[in-house]
């Protein structure tokens, strides 16, 4: 076998999973990530047994980002004797102890102190590395390996890794690159990614490899127009949302609504219900209702120095992009509870935003039980919906004529509140930004490998880029691996 070499243990057959090992010699090696498997044919209870390939070689575990596709089998891996280094971004240093508590609190045990020595053990591991600098690996790994951390612009914190790998004998350095998940370009937080210099082996998303996305410039206009609907019909808004980034981005972006809507008076006129209740834009709630989700947010809040510009300028200006006055944040469960209540017996106006973003599990369920029989709610989907999932069933309902049921732990429940999909808020990019990050000012030099994406979107991106590279008369490799 020559080195360096690749092995994957993950986000090869679908869209989650990503664990990618980098060998450096017989010997040593290192992980890109280890993440969990998720979606249909996954054993919900797998992130609990042992992982599947041998570590004794792993030196160090370098993660992109802290989403659990990318972290969730970090408790298999301790519990398998790993006790290397966890490299991340600074603003993943922070997050990822937030994201492993919660997910082994539900997966594993909720037991005070066995999560205090498991959290203690996390933050002994983890080295935080500043965007942009080269970092040597030779003492954690003794053997020659440098990485740089550059922003992927996915969620905050998100980087793609580079690594150099020096062989013995002063060869040239072999750069080996991980994407990770890069972002779309519609993200209001956070800064844009900017491709890599070189590379001469690329490990690839391919999440959109076949697809372009629309809406980005009319995304909050569109979701100023869905709450204006539903809250003139006196319901409430329901917004399915995972905890970490897209959460985030709706608040941005509802303060933004809210900000102007105060600025000029406006209220909510023609409650047909109740054509004299008007409420005022200032006094309509938002209701976040995940305590990972508020612990989340208050960390972006404190990591603000690694916003854009744009976010930053808000700041400046007196705003409170992710705290303002009209947000109300439910932690207790008997708090929820209430909240549900309240908003089922009254034709109050609100806006919630509640885990988890596919309606399978978490508080969005209470929410869907006690209002998807009324149309006078919506329920507005802002992310992709898996097969199998209940976010799914309901999506599939927009525009439906006819009696329409879901099952929601068990019981049916009828489908009269509205469902809307709100294109343009993807976290991930789009074939064409796939393409400017490959294949761009970029040229691969011996191979690019497409991972975590559907078999039809990683064919139709191998194609584009074996397109682009010959208008660039230039050859280079495209891998899908089995």
């Amino acid at each position: 076998m020559s080195f360096p070499s690749l092995s994957h243990h993950g986000g090869t057959r679908s869209l989650t999973g990503s664990c990618h090992q980098l060998h450096l010699n017989q010997t040593t090696s290192i992980l890109i990530d280890c993440g969990l498997e998720q979606g249909d044919g996954v054993w919900p209870g797998s992130q609990l047994g042992p992982i599947e390939f041998k570590t004794d070689s792993v030196r160090a575990l370098i993660i992109t980002h802290v989403h659990l596709d990318h972290v969730g089998r970090i408790p298999a891996l301790l519990a398998a004797g790993y006790r290397g280094p966890i490299f991340c971004s600074e603003p993943s240093a922070r997050l990822l102890p937030l994201v492993l508590e919660d997910a082994y609190k539900l997966a594993v045990s909720a037991d005070s102190v066995e999560v205090d020595r498991y959290l203690a053990l996390v933050r002994r591991l983890i080295v935080a590395l500043p965007f942009g600098c080269w970092y040597s690996l030779e003492n954690h790994l003794g053997a020659g390996c440098s990485i740089r951390l550059q922003r992927a612009g996915h969620v905050l914190g998100s980087s793609y890794v580079e690594c150099d790998v020096h062989p013995r004998g002063g060869e040239p350095a072999v750069r080996v690159v991980f994407s990770g998940d890069l972002g779309g370009a519609g993200n209001p937080l956070l800064q844009a990614l900017k491709p890599p210099e070189r590379a001469d082996i690329l490990v690839l998303e391919s999440t959109y490899g076949n697809r372009v996305h629309t809406g980005l410039d009319s995304r909050l206009l569109r979701l100023e127009a869905v709450i204006d609907r539903a809250l003139s019909d006196g319901g409430t808004v329901l917004i399915p949302a995972f905890s970490l980034g897209r959460t985030q981005e709706l608040l941005y972006e509802i303060e933004d609504i809210l900000h102007r809507k105060r600025l000029s008076g406006a209220s909510i006129e023609g409650n047909q219900h109740d054509p004299l209740q008007a409420i005022a834009w200032a006094d309509l709630p938002v209701i976040l209702d995940s305590p990972l989700a508020r612990r989340i947010t208050q960390a972006y809040q404190d990591l603000n120095e690694y916003w854009n510009a744009e976010a930053r300028q808000r700041l400046s200006e007196g705003r409170s992009p992710l705290a303002f006055s009209q947000l109300i944040c439910v932690d207790s469960h008997d708090d929820h509870q209430k909240v549900v209540n309240y908003l089922r017996s009254t034709r109050r106006p609100a806006i919630v935003i509640a885990g988890n973003g596919m309606c399978s599990g978490g508080r969005i369920v209470n929410y869907l039980k006690a209002m998807l029989g009324d149309s006078r709610h919506e329920v507005l989907f802002v992310g992709y919906q898996a097969k199998g999932t209940p976010g799914r069933v309901i999506q599939a309902s927009e525009g439906a004529q006819g009696f329409v049921q879901i099952d929601l732990d068990g019981e049916l429940h009828e489908i009269r509140a509205k469902a809307i999909t709100l294109e343009g808020y993807s976290a991930h990019a789009d074939q064409e930004a796939l393409l400017n990050f490959a294949a761009g000012e970029l040229a691969v030099t011996k191979e690019i490998i497409l991972v975590h994406g559907e078999p039809g979107p990683k064919k139709v991106l191998a194609k584009k880029l074996e397109l682009r590279y010959a208008a660039k008369r230039k050859t280079v490799a495209v891998r899908i691996p089995a």
